[in-house]
């Protein structure tokens, strides 16, 4: 087993790059741990993101035993995740720009329950179809027809703890002092990038072509 794994050291180094630059350039996700981070503190952004991880883990399992192959092969099931996800990034903008229209910085937010946080974070990254497609390219860029079962089961894992570790840094670091008060200073700016961000991706995700 060991050996195995040893063998298939540089396919693991690719798959694990590959990962981690897509996990940590900005995205939907990843934004968002940081808005609630900022909005809601430390424990509220560290909760949605473990729903974050969760709902990648969700994937990267689905895509492992072939399921991301049937909704592939099922364009109208893609559809409608696709539909969910652009709707649901439309909401984004739309908070992001009331935001970014008030000129004093807005109170800070009600606490939500731990499990509300962590839901948000897991359907808003189960309904993110690009999170099927780049999983199943993730799985298939490390395996090959001779793999062995542990390649697969460290790919997953290692993928799961490089998702956590980034998400929880961003829910730690955007909850800090520092960020908090030089947000204050840009925060119009911030938000009028976010609806802007949030208004296109949700455009490229419903005009996109399967």
């Amino acid at each position: 087993m060991l050996n195995d794994l040893i063998r298939h050291l540089p396919d693991l180094a690719l798959v694990y790059l590959a990962f981690f630059l897509a996990v940590a350039s900005p995205g939907p996700s990843n934004l968002v741990v940081m808005a609630t981070s900022m909005e809601r503190g430390r424990d509220a952004g560290a909760i949605l993101a473990l729903g974050v991880t969760a709902g990648s883990l969700t994937w990267g399992i689905l895509a492992a035993i072939g399921v991301t192959g049937l909704v592939v092969a099922h364009p109208e099931a893609l559809y409608a995740i696709k539909i969910v996800g652009g709707v649901y990034l439309l909401f984004l903008a739309w908070r992001s720009a009331r935001s970014a229209m008030r000129v004093e910085m807005p109170p800070p937010k009600a606490a939500i329950s731990g499990r509300r946080s962590f839901l948000r974070g897991y359907l808003m990254h189960l309904t993110n179809p690009k999170a099927i497609l780049s999983w199943t390219a993730i799985i298939a860029l490390g395996l090959r027809p001779d793999t062995p079962p542990v390649v697969l089961y460290a790919i997953i894992a290692g993928c799961m703890l490089i998702s956590l570790g980034i998400n929880q840094f961003y829910a730690v670091l955007f909850s800090t002092a520092s960020m908090i008060s030089g947000y204050r200073r840009i925060r119009r700016r911030a938000e009028a990038c976010l609806a802007a961000f949030f208004t296109f991706a949700s455009f490229k995700l419903l005009t996109s072509q399967l």
